[in-house]
């Protein structure tokens, strides 16, 4: 495979018709390799219009996002330098390496010991130096025994929420912003919720996608009659 021309139709063909446009953006998804942050075992998919398993017999949501929602998120985050970023699911690392290009720090923490190795493993092979990682559930936001003190000023989350997490919108600092992927099969749709101050929130609808859940994450009350 020749992998610059295989990058290359993946910016033109898959990114950039998903209105990824930011310059920036496009420019460092050749200053990361994402076929370094692959398994060996499908490493000849690093490319593809699809989700990569992290493993052999991964579960739902043990996969790489495609990468046109890779970069559109980290376009529509838009994270500065001086931000600080908490990442509840580490999964490959991928992305957190990205969004270590873009920040002063990313905080990144994986609920799976396996997966949070692979990740810490494939980032010290890029050699990023602005990320500290660990093994912990960050499914309903900042709580005392959490690895990771906030404020944040950007938060990603890497699975899909029913609603989202009062415990994550609090960890926001004022201006900060929070993706998630909200709702439930047939109809989830990514959104980022900004901060303007402390217990102020607004909600911006970006698209529509299908992502699997956030392990542990919090359900909506169910009525029973």
């Amino acid at each position: 495979m020749n992998l610059e021309q295989a990058r290359s139709n993946m910016v033109e063909q898959q990114i950039r018709p998903w209105d990824v446009l930011d310059q920036d953006v496009l420019d460092l998804l050749y200053t990361v390799p994402r076929e370094e942050f692959v398994p060996p075992a499908f490493r000849n998919l690093a490319f593809t219009d699809m989700e990569i398993p992290l493993r052999a017999n991964a579960a739902e949501g043990e996969r790489m996002w495609a990468p046109k929602i890779e970069a559109r998120v980290l376009q529509e985050v838009a994270p500065r330098r001086s931000d600080r970023v908490l990442e509840i699911g580490t999964g490959s690392g991928y992305l957190t390496a990205l969004f270590a290009h873009r920040a002063a720090q990313v905080c990144s923490v994986e609920i799976n010991a396996e997966l949070a190795a692979f990740g810490k493993a494939n980032i010290a092979r890029h050699g990023v130096d602005n990320v500290q990682l660990q093994v912990g559930d960050g499914a309903r936001g900042v709580v005392p025994d959490f690895p990771f003190e906030g404020p944040f000023d950007v938060i990603l989350l890497t699975g899909s929420v029913p609603l989202m997490p009062r415990g994550v919108l609090e960890a926001l600092a004022p201006g900060g912003r929070a993706f998630a992927v909200v709702g439930e099969p047939p109809v989830m749709t990514a959104k980022i919720f900004s901060c303007g101050a402390p217990g102020e929130y607004r909600a911006v609808e970006l698209f529509e996608t299908l992502l699997a859940p956030l392990a542990n994450c919090e359900r909506p009350s169910r009525f029973r009659f």
